[in-house]
């Protein structure tokens, strides 16, 4: 199973120093080419989201594209790992494991085998506030993917063998991140950010926590979370919105699962947490050739409205080949291969990282220009030509992430679930050009303005962890 990579959103906090600046009211138009995009011009990718909420509380949301010949069907669940406590730390992965080991109806060698018989692809991700089962088939075997996956959400049977085989491959799973350091990293930044917290605990779990997970403890955890109430159909593709919403309700019914007929749907996840972590710094020591490192700050929530302005501050800062970081240690010093910024954002908090992979002894140089630009930008801002080429990044890779039923099928499941509402290309991307140089501004001073964490994995010598310090001070 795959998980999902950490979801982009964006920073929020106190404020930093005020700096007048000019250009307050201009906003930042789209390139030329995105305004002449067929989204941009006429609409989305594919035609209106259609939306039903059966009895049950289960809602089914779909997006016709009918000049494809493929369609992808979808369940989210609104559970992640931030549902856990810390003995069931990594159970949502596990759960999401275990629903394809098999049901009333079908083994697992079933479930592969009539996905695979016709040409399709299943998958699954689990994240820290929901998880998604998924296929991708030709159109003419959408009612396929619609009885198999909905089969495994409503039927899974959660065997005791099933529970003992998968758990060796679950920690065959936690295995291979943890060999793989530049991904481990984040998670040490979600930590060191976050502290012992759902939302700062890794997704996977640990050894020690999928060790002790027992059977009933997961199929408790699965009863709880899976109702309908908690769930979202998304479908997106060549289709027809009332067949996939007679599809869905016959196979959930079959299943006993809409029994509740008045039980309401559960809306989005809402909170206003606060992250008040500043200029804290974890080294985990590990015989790698590079240091894996992420500086950062506290960020915005996925709800929050400046998360536009500090979408194209982040992709000026490290978004491309042509942003400001990646010029200065890459092109101009040639102190590291990647080097890049991202947020992530949750429900109540997010984060603002910039990750840069270079050799250990180089850490410290390329520390200090990642905080100089920090710095300058905070203060200063980006010039209008830096903020043009960030708007059009952004623009264009919102346009281009859409160009697939499986990229569709992930916006609308999302959207429902996690604003519980839509927003159409064309609206993200009026978001995105309606941002003006001050926005962005003002956001760089929040954000930026703020004492930054450091997570560090690599051989760093004691004289080297001891020097980190500087980093964040």
């Amino acid at each position: 199973m795959t998980r999902t990579p950490r979801t982009t959103a964006r920073p929020a906090s106190p404020a930093g120093r005020a700096v007048a600046h000019a250009h307050s009211s201009r906003s930042l138009p789209l390139p030329a080419a995105h305004r002449g995009s067929r989204a941009a011009a006429g609409g989305d990718p594919g035609g209106a989201v259609r939306k039903t909420v059966l009895p049950g509380g289960l809602r089914v949301v779909t997006q016709s594209v009918p000049d494809v010949r493929s369609a992808t069907f979808g369940i989210w669940a609104r559970v992640g790992s931030r549902d856990e406590t810390p003995a069931l730390n990594g159970a949502t992965h596990y759960l999401e494991h275990l629903l394809f080991k098999g049901t009333r109806r079908r083994s697992a060698l079933d479930i592969s085998a009539e996905i695979d018989a016709v040409g399709g692809e299943m998958n699954a991700f689990t994240a820290k506030e929901f998880t998604c089962y998924y296929a991708r088939v030709l159109d003419t075997d959408l009612p396929l993917a619609i009885d198999v996956v909905c089969d495994m959400l409503t039927g899974s049977l959660i065997r005791s063998e099933d529970v003992e085989a998968e758990r060796g491959v679950v920690l065959e799973e936690i295995a291979m991140t943890e060999d793989d350091p530049g991904d481990c990293v984040h998670d040490l930044f979600a930590r060191t950010m976050l502290g012992d917290t759902p939302l700062g605990r890794p997704v996977l779990g640990t050894n020690e926590t999928i060790n002790a997970l027992t059977r009933d403890r997961i199929a408790r955890f699965y009863r709880r979370h899976y109702d309908p109430t908690h769930l979202v159909v998304a479908a997106a593709g060549n289709l027809d919105h009332d067949t996939v919403v007679r599809q869905v309700r016959e196979a959930f019914e079959a299943a006993g699962a809409l029994a509740d007929a008045g039980a309401e749907p559960v809306g989005p996840r809402t909170g206003a947490r606060r992250i008040r972590t500043a200029g804290r710094v974890e080294v985990l020591d590990r015989g790698t050739e590079q240091a894996h490192v992420v500086l950062g700050v506290p960020g915005l929530s996925r709800t929050d409205e400046r998360r536009w302005a500090l979408g194209v501050l982040s992709a000026a800062l490290g978004g491309g080949m042509s942003s400001r970081l990646f010029q200065e240690v890459r092109e101009k010093r040639g102190l590291a291969y990647s080097v890049y910024s991202y947020t992530s954002g949750f429900a109540d908090c997010g984060l603002f990282g910039v990750y840069v992979g270079c050799r250990p002894n180089l850490v410290h140089d390329v520390l200090k220009i990642c905080r100089d630009e920090l710095d300058h930008v905070a203060e200063h801002g980006l010039d209008d030509e830096e903020l043009r080429r960030a708007v059009g990044q952004l623009a264009g890779s919102t346009v281009l992430g859409m160009e697939d039923t499986g990229a569709l099928m992930n916006h609308i499941g999302k959207g429902e679930l996690c604003w519980g509402r839509q927003m159409s290309v064309d609206d993200m991307l009026g978001r995105i050009s309606a941002v003006t140089p001050d926005d962005v501004r003002s956001v760089a001073r929040e954000i930026l303005g703020q004492r930054p964490s450091l997570s560090v994995i690599g051989p760093l010598t004691d004289r080297q962890s001891a020097r980190l310090d500087e980093a964040v001070a």
